[in-house]
Order: C-alpha cells, then sequence, then structure tokens
C-alpha cells in the first residue's frame, strides 16, 4: 500500500508493522525466531501461506486446515481498533516497561466453545 500524504502513509506503515505482531507471538511462543519467519512469510506472495507452529514448518494454512474462526478475527480486530481510538484521544498515558522474560510454552488446544456463529 502506497500513498501520496506522508501522514497517510506514516499511518499505513504502522498498520502493517502492526500485523505482524500475532505471527511474530505465536512463533515466539513456540520457540522460534519471529524475525525470520515474519521475513519469509512476507517474501511469499500466497495468501494462505504460513507458519504451523505445532510441526515449524511453512505450509498453506488452507491445506493444512489452520484457519482462525471468524469471530476471533473480528473480536480481535474490533477490539484493537478501540484501544487505538482511546490511545489516539488520549492526552498522557502511563504503561509499564516491558520485562525481559522467556516465552510461554504453547497452550493445549481444543475445548474452546462459543467459536460459532
Amino acid at each position: 500500500l502506497k500513498s501520496e500524504n506522508s501522514d497517510v502513509q506514516a499511518g499505513i506503515n504502522i498498520v502493517l508493522k502492526a500485523l505482524e505482531s500475532p505471527i511474530r507471538q505465536i512463533v515466539e511462543n513456540a520457540g522460534v525466531e519471529g524475525s525470520i519467519v515474519v521475513g519469509k512469510i512476507s517474501e511469499n506472495k500466497s495468501q494462505t501461506y504460513g507458519f504451523n507452529a505445532q510441526t515449524e514448518q511453512f505450509v498453506d494454512m488452507l491445506e493444512a486446515g489452520i484457519v482462525d474462526p471468524a469471530k476471533v478475527v473480528r473480536t480481535a480486530l474490533q477490539d484493537a481498533a478501540s484501544v487505538a481510538g482511546l490511545l489516539i484521544t488520549t492526552e498522557a498515558m502511563v504503561a509499564e516497561l516491558p520485562k525481559d522474560k522467556p516465552a510461554a510454552p504453547m497452550g493445549g488446544g481444543g475445548g474452546m466453545g462459543g467459536m460459532d456463529f
């Protein structure tokens, strides 16, 4: 995405960088270097190309059956937009500095009710 307006382009760059955060966190939770995985996924032109954190392999996510429920994605985007809106309109904010600690191990799956429409 490109824009002639430098302010709009700055916003685009921020959003594009933020979109890397979920995959980076999933990969680091699996004990793999996030930057390498994000780089390989970004280089690939397929929209369904991704990283299977369980097998630590690059796969076609649809063929591998790795798909997020629409409700999860929609809720995450709505919540992120809500927080971003609050931050934009806030004059001051207090936050904690992140602590250096090892990534948590990958959690167990299954038993996630309420993911249907």
